[in-house]
């Protein structure tokens, strides 16, 4: 399964630089020099892949510059524009500490209420300044939000496929179908 760890915003400056918006909580590793990402043009059946290699990365104004190898001049560079910057998810390490999840981990879990009814599946992970927030398709097709706390996400089971939830009454009811 490919994974999505940034996405090219545009150019900067006319040395082929890419401003990237970052879609990792590792980005020193993903866009280190010399990692090799996926770069992925169109979308659906139109979508082209190619590899990629990093040769700099740096912070700039809060965002991070990128440069590719390949890609030295402006016109280069915006032609682009859009592209997702991808790695497999089976060249991730599993997070260290036992309660980090990777996304790709969670995407798909079934959720259960404390009582262990099923109430639907996990679908996207969202991450917000505030926190991240579970994406959850519930089984009456309606979809909700669900912030990934300890008091509200008591147990994750990856293993096992499952999360349980413990929402504040009304929480569900929220969700638009």
């Amino acid at each position: 399964m490919e994974l999505v760890v940034g996405r090219v915003v545009k150019s900067h400056g006319v040395r082929g630089e890419l401003v990237v918006e970052v879609r990792t909580d590792s980005p020193e590793e993903r866009f280190a020099p010399g990692a090799r990402l996926t770069g992925r043009v169109g979308k659906g059946d139109r979508a082209t892949d190619r590899d990629v290699t990093v040769e700099a990365a740096r912070n700039h104004s809060g965002r991070l510059l990128v440069r590719l190898a390949g890609v030295s001049d402006r016109d280069t560079a915006d032609a682009l524009r859009g592209m997702l910057l991808l790695v497999d998810s089976a060249e991730l390490p599993d997070p260290e500490d036992p309660d980090e999840y990777h996304d790709h981990q969670l995407v798909g879990l079934r959720v259960l209420d404390a009582s262990g009814a099923p109430l639907g599946e996990v679908t996207e992970i969202v991450h917000t300044a505030a926190g991240e927030l579970l994406g959850i398709r519930l089984n009456d097709g309606a979809d909700a939000l669900v912030p990934f706390v300890t008091e509200m996400v008591p147990e994750v089971d990856v293993p096992g496929g499952t999360c349980v939830i413990d929402p504040p009454e009304g929480l569900l009811d929220l969700g638009t179908s």
